[in-house]
């Protein structure tokens, strides 16, 4: 496992090899500086008390969209040629890549077309909508909002909401931050879903400081990379209904960057109950005077639940906090009951 991490670090010549590594990072770094948030790393006291260890958030709940998926797709449409971007851009998303395509597309003045499944919050779907994207609600999974995608790709631009070289670098600026602003770093928690943004953090933490654990984290119902690292191979796995709803949908059977990365940096994988990621939320609100999204929470909730065995400081991806008003109102309030 030790000389696959140094392989793809490395950029091997293997053709199968990812083309992500450290100074692909630090590119996106300074094309997106200036258009995306440099994030608090903040410290939990509360937290800390119940690890017996240090614990920082990384609030990525503080991009001007509210989560971190701003960092890749300004990356991925920065890089695109003028020619390319003006022709209009198009993804599917489970709502966060959505509302950053949506927000990068109308600060550089391009279309964007927004395809999302009936799973998708409705929260979600009018924040993307508020900014000027043209919406496209198809069917009741990430791959049938994909499959839309794919059908208009002819006259649009896709900008994949994970499995992307600059997608992932533009995520990957997140581990650059954390290795800065946290030096004695032992532990990274971070959300799990398509893989974008647990392997970009990954490629850079480990490229700077290779003892570092980096652990993804994602939910009992439909953990796709969970599946697909299981399985050996990309897995096809039923989208269900959760407080994680971020975290959704499918990797894609042809993945080309994500599930390698995924497969060979990551250190562990830790799966919560929908009971567990609640906890989560109430902690975020109630003790870090957070609001958290599901997927956002997941960090925490795996330090309340134990699932995580912490050597040293620790930094947990706080990755979004665009959940719906009225749900955060219900999870909080049903504590100590």
């Amino acid at each position: 496992m030790t000389i696959m991490k140094s392989e793809i670090l490395s950029r091997s010549t293997e053709e199968k090899m990812p083309p992500v590594a450290l100074a692909d990072i630090e590119r996106a770094a300074a094309r997106i500086g200036g258009r995306v948030t440099r994030t608090p790393l903040v410290y939990s006291s509360a937290l800390s008390e119940r690890a017996s260890r240090p614990v920082h958030l990384k609030l990525e709940t503080r991009q001007p969209i509210g989560a971190f998926k701003l960092r890749g797709a300004m990356n991925a449409i920065l890089a695109l040629d003028d020619m390319t971007r003006k022709r209009g851009l198009v993804t599917a998303s489970t709502g966060n890549h959505g509302r950053a395509v949506a927000y990068a597309a109308r600060e550089l003045g391009v279309p964007a077309t927004i395809c999302m499944s009936s799973l998708v919050p409705a929260n979600k779907v009018e924040a993307i909508r508020a900014l000027g994207a043209e919406i496209r609600i198809v069917g009741r999974s990430q791959d049938d909002a994909q499959a839309e995608v794919e059908r208009l790709s002819h006259s649009l631009t896709p900008i994949p909401p994970f499995d992307d070289a600059n997608v992932v670098a533009g995520q990957g600026t997140i581990g650059l931050e954390i290795v800065e602003d946290l030096p004695d770093l032992s532990t990274v928690l971070v959300p799990l879903s398509g893989g974008g943004l647990a392997g970009g953090i990954a490629v850079a933490v480990k490229a700077l400081k290779p003892e570092v654990r980096v652990i993804g984290i994602s939910m009992e119902r439909g953990a796709a990379m969970h599946a697909a690292i299981a399985a050996g191979k990309p897995v096809a796995v039923r989208e269900e209904k959760t407080l994680a709803d971020s975290l959704g949908g499918g990797i894609g059977l042809s993945n080309h960057v994500t599930f390698t990365l995924c497969r060979y940096l990551l250190d562990d994988i830790v799966l919560l109950s929908e009971d567990q990621i609640a906890e989560g939320i109430r902690h975020a609100a109630q003790e870090e005077h957070i609001t958290a999204e599901g997927a956002g929470a997941v960090g925490i909730a795996a330090i309340l639940a134990g699932k995580v065995e912490l050597s040293g400081s620790t930094a947990v991806i706080i990755s979004g906090g665009n959940i719906d008003p009225i749900l955060h109102q219900r999870i909080v309030a049903e504590a100590a009951i």
